[in-house]
C-alpha cells in the first residue's frame, strides 16, 4: 500500500510541477494585457480643457453611482484628497469589486480626464 501512497504523491507532485510554469505564462500574459499607467502632470492636472473633458465623463456616467443624489447606497462615497490620480485612473480603467471596468467603454484619454477632474478643486461629488 505504501508503494502504491508514493507513486500517487510523486504524480502529484510532478502534476503540479507541470501546471506551475502554465499559470504562470497565464499570469505573464494576463499582466502584458493592462496599459501602462499614463503620466499625470501638474499642467495636465489643471487644464480647463481636461477637467471639462473629465467632468462630461463625470456627469455621463460617474455621478448616477457616486454623486450626492446617488446616497446611500449604490457605491462608496468618493474621497479625493487621499486618492492619487493614478489611483483613480487605475480603478476606472479595471474595476474593483462591484464597480466595472470602464477600459472598453472610454478611452484612455477620457479616463484619464475623469481622474484629472476628480482631483481637481472643481470637483464636488
Amino acid at each position: 500500500m505504501k508503494g502504491i501512497e508514493r507513486s500517487l504523491a510523486a504524480g502529484l507532485v510532478a502534476a503540479s510541477a507541470v501546471a506551475l510554469p502554465v499559470v504562470q505564462a497565464q499570469g505573464t500574459a494576463a499582466s502584458a494585457a493592462e496599459e501602462p499607467p499614463p503620466k499625470f502632470e501638474t499642467s495636465y492636472l489643471s487644464d480647463p480643457k481636461v477637467l471639462a473633458a473629465g467632468k462630461e465623463v463625470w456627469e455621463q456616467q460617474c455621478r448616477h453611482c457616486h454623486g450626492a443624489s446617488a446616497y446611500p447606497g449604490k457605491a462608496p462615497k468618493l474621497s479625493p484628497g487621499s486618492y492619487t490620480p493614478d489611483f483613480v485612473y487605475d480603478r476606472v480603467t479595471y474595476g474593483f469589486r462591484k464597480m466595472p471596468p470602464w477600459k472598453e467603454v472610454f478611452s484612455a484619454e477620457q479616463r484619464k480626464a475623469v481622474a484629472a477632474y476628480v482631483k481637481s478643486d472643481a470637483f464636488s461629488p
